[in-house]
């Protein structure tokens, strides 16, 4: 058990994104993943939805839907709200977003070429979101939900605190 919570503790920290964090390269990839990703699977990523990617990534905070319709909305047109939901949907399908059901938002996908289940952490003070991938954490819960002979059909993972630089404030 100590082996996995020191992995667990080290991914916690370098998840929640240090002094030098490079977002405009971690926005980069995901969009270039989300490319690669959709041509091999012969999936359409339009402008609209690859624009619905890239804001759900601009920080590493969960975005509510509405958020994302006043910034996909100009003046001259708005965006209507099946438009971001359908954008959401196809993304959440192809695994390149994970909506955060205790917060009714979305985040981007930082291993969207595996299949997994979502673990998050949560900062309740300043907001940020880390994906991880504790893999030992989902076996884990599959063999309890097995054990009292229940079918999971989607595992999540919510964990809500102080990520590492809020902790220390």
């Amino acid at each position: 058990m100590t082996k996995t919570v020191n992995l667990l503790e080290s991914r916690a920290v370098k998840a929640f994104h240090g002094a030098h964090h490079a977002h405009g390269r971690c926005v980069g990839r995901a969009l270039n993943r989300a490319d690669a990703l959709c041509r091999q699977r012969g999936a359409r990523l339009t402008a609209m939805r690859r624009r619905v990617l890239e804001l759900v990534w601009d920080s590493h905070k969960a975005v509510k839907a509405y958020d994302l319709l006043d910034r996909l909305s100009d003046g001259n047109k708005p965006v209507r709200p099946p438009t971001v939901y359908r954008a959401l949907e196809f993304l959440m399908a192809h695994g390149l977003v994970h909506r955060v059901d205790s917060l009714n938002a979305f985040v981007g996908c930082s291993g969207a070429d595996s299949h997994h289940n979502a673990q998050f952490l949560i900062c309740q003070v300043c907001g940020d979101v880390s994906e991880m991938n504790g893999a030992a954490i989902g076996k884990a819960v599959a063999r309890q939900a097995e054990q009292a002979g229940f079918t999971v059909r989607r595992q999540t993972v919510e964990l809500h605190g102080e990520c590492p630089r809020c902790a220390v404030l």
